[in-house]
């Protein structure tokens, strides 16, 4: 891509692993600086015990073109993500591009368990981890944003609005968090619009993250030999797909038509003409609504 974000200033809030560090490198490549945060450091990691840094992600920003700062915050705690915010502040003034990424609740949401069974504890933390941390961040960074006009939030999640309008996501918590999302960035929308800032809620398709693919025992040079154990993994898109409709937006110079809705990768890579790494366009949702989800066989003929 062409570095179109040169001189642009981007907080990736959750950019260790998966769609995270998709979007960071994809801004990375259009020239900006991106903040890259999380837990997990090549000294410390977090509950997750994986492999995947900040520092590495960084590195991988670098590598594209962009410029990487990778700083450990725990977006749970207040005075970490304000004194984050205070140093892009006190560096450059004014951030262009915010997406809250933050999540953490893989190893917390119990699939099809209902609420009086599932552990409380767990699924509060889940609560916690998905919502409280995307409202403590963009409390802090939102007054960067509106610095000047043509800021954009993207707050990310699994689902669009429609789709998990009627449909139950894995869990009960599970679905109240990637829900209550959603309305994060509709409300956010409307209190950035009098400052000509935008904010959308963007979800991926069935991601290829690094512990999805750990799942299915491959990497991404042979993630097809998946659909062997998982037929309707055919549909499935890398983390660099979200991070170039991340990118399409805040290069879009009339962002604000999309301000306050739900939007998906395959949605956007059919507006803005961008693909995924393998020159393909996987149109997630509309594949789980047409196939997927009535129990057609796998063909992501027409879908990708």
């Amino acid at each position: 891509m062409s570095t179109t974000l040169q001189g642009k200033v981007a907080l990736v809030a959750g950019a260790t692993r998966g769609a995270g560090r998709g979007i960071a490198v994809e801004l990375g490549a259009a020239g900006a600086t991106v903040y890259v945060t999380g837990r997990t450091t090549r000294q410390n990691r977090s509950e997750y015990n994986r492999p995947e840094t900040i520092e590495e992600t960084a590195d991988l920003v670098n590598q594209a073109g962009g410029v990487g700062i990778p700083v450990q915050v725990d977006h749970l705690a207040p005075d970490q993500v304000k004194s984050l915010v205070d140093r892009i502040a006190r560096d450059h003034g004014h951030l262009d591009v915010l997406v809250n990424d933050i999540w953490g609740g893989e190893l917390l949401a119990k699939w099809d368990t209902p609420l009086w069974e599932h552990d409380l504890d767990a699924g509060l933390r889940l609560l916690r981890l998905a919502i409280d941390t995307h409202i403590i961040t963009s409390h802090y960074a939102l007054p960067l944003v509106i610095a000047r006009p043509g800021g954009l939030v993207v707050e990310m999640t699994d689902g669009t609005k429609d789709y998990n309008d009627h449909n139950y996501r894995v869990s009960f918590f599970y679905d109240q968090a990637k829900s209550a999302v959603i309305r994060l960035g509709f409300a956010q929308a409307h209190e950035l619009r009098p400052y000509g800032c935008a904010a959308v809620t963007l979800t991926p398709g069935w991601l290829r993250s690094e512990m999805m693919l750990d799942l299915f025992e491959v990497k991404e040079e042979n993630w097809r030999d998946a659909t062997t154990r998982e037929p309707h993994f055919v549909i499935s898109e890398s983390p660099r797909y979200v991070g170039r409709a991340v990118t399409a937006l805040a290069t879009d110079p009339d962002v604000m038509r999309w301000t306050g809705q739900s939007l998906s990768s395959g949605q956007l890579a059919r507006e803005y003409g961008f693909t995924d790494v393998d020159g393909s366009q996987p149109d997630a949702f509309r594949y789980l609504v047409e196939i997927q989800d009535p129990g057609k066989p796998a063909d992501a003929t027409g879908y990708r």
